[in-house]
């Protein structure tokens, strides 16, 4: 295979937020590394090396103390940037959790007047959203939580959750947006412990809301493996409940920090069943890449860290398509039964009546292998390039 293979094309839908690249380099124990860059150049520069879209919070785009005229001013500049280089706008979101104000949480604030001005916060960005044509309108809610039991009402805060995606669901409808609400879980950092921190929480969340059909969920893949949970089931899940709104890809090692690697960086094994999932599931919105380029790089490697992301997708989309043609992988399947679990537990005119005193020959189910290990291996030996091209 050539390296000129796996050069991105606008129609791998390749996107990144301005954040990413925009990152300074910061860190609990160090300043900045990197000056800050403008949204616009984030664009002209993902643009050059083949990305189709952005992400951004608010914040990246104009300052949170931003006058009206210097907002203008900063968004217009973004907006040609757009128009210049051809890239979309596919999410956007907002930053609600810089500021110190929303240090102990934005929706879910104990602070009534924090709560109501996160909301006023969020409508407006979700007019720009809606200018710049984005479908899908992220929530992360990293400050909403808490380090001690007695400092929040869990249930109250919940309260007050589903409020607020109500209250911002009614805006959407009212002004005849076209977002959809997509929730991004985390199980800690900044907080203690974050509210809704799994997918599975996300998901019978959602459930409560009184406009369900706008919220999915933007599982990340450093954020569900802090958890100890495998990233490729909880898409394959969201995708089960038609759920799976947006996604967010990076690396990342096992229960730790937010690593925020390059996609593909980390935890490899898993990142080649996560393109499984997606080319399996049909997902078919912006494979986005929530990332952070080191702070030992400088400009230059923030682009070839970047360009990286989109690169590994592409090496992995051609390895997972080359595993799943291979007549002995599909050979494998069969011997492993997977296509057998497609098959009802019950036929169509079984009901559990037909299940009363059923018996089987335990012992010789409970001696057959299942030949996982054969599989797994064939898997293993496409991801280390001893098979296919």
């Amino acid at each position: 295979m050539t390296a000129d293979h796996y050069v991105p094309s606008r129609e791998d839908h390749f996107s990144f937020g301005i954040w990413t690249v925009g990152w300074q380099g910061v860190d609990v124990f160090g300043p900045a590394v990197r000056p800050p860059m403008a949204a616009d150049r984030a664009v002209r520069k993902l643009a050059e090396i083949g990305a189709f879209g952005v992400n951004f919070h608010d914040n990246d785009v104009f300052d949170f103390h931003a006058t009206d005229g210097e907002r203008d001013k900063q968004i217009s500049a973004f907006r040609q940037a757009l128009a210049d280089t051809g890239l979309v706008v596919t999410t956007a979101t907002t930053n609600l959790f810089g500021h110190p104000m929303f240090k102990e949480g934005a929706f879910t604030a104990n602070d009534r007047e924090v709560r109501r001005f996160a909301l006023a916060k969020v409508m407006r960005n979700l007019d720009l959203a809606a200018e710049l044509g984005a479908g899908v309108y992220v929530c992360w809610g990293g400050r909403e939580g808490a380090e001690s039991g007695a400092s929040k009402d869990v249930r109250a805060a919940l309260d007050r959750y589903k409020e607020a995606f109500d209250v911002l669901g009614a805006y959407v409808l009212d002004h005849g947006y076209g977002l959809r609400f997509a929730i991004e879980p985390k199980p800690n950092e900044p907080r203690g412990d974050i509210l809704l921190p799994t997918a599975g929480h996300a998901l019978a969340f959602i459930n409560e809301l009184e406009h369900p059909e706008l919220v999915g969920i933007n599982p990340e893949v450093g954020h569900e493996e802090m958890a100890g949970l495998n990233y490729a089931h909880a898409i394959s899940q969201a995708l089960w409940h038609g759920k799976l709104f947006h996604i967010d890809l990076n690396g990342q090692n096992g229960p730790r920090y937010d690593q925020d690697l390059r996609f593909g960086a980390g935890n490899a094994r898993g990142a080649f069943w996560v393109v499984d999932a997606l080319e399996a599931g049909g997902y078919d919105g912006p494979v986005h890449f929530d990332f952070k380029p080191p702070r030992t790089e400088d400009d230059e490697g923030v682009w070839a860290s970047a360009a990286a992301c989109m690169r590994n997708y592409l090496i992995l989309r051609d390895k997972v398509r080359a595993f799943r043609g291979d007549p002995e992988v599909q050979g494998a399947l069969a011997a492993a039964r997977v296509d057998r679990l497609a098959e009802p537990t019950l036929a169509g005119d079984e009901t559990w009546r037909d299940l009363v005193g059923y018996t089987v020959d335990a012992d010789a189910l409970g001696e057959r292998g299942m030949a996982f290990e054969r599989l797994d291996q064939l898997a293993l030996e496409y991801l280390y390039g001893v098979r296919g091209s």
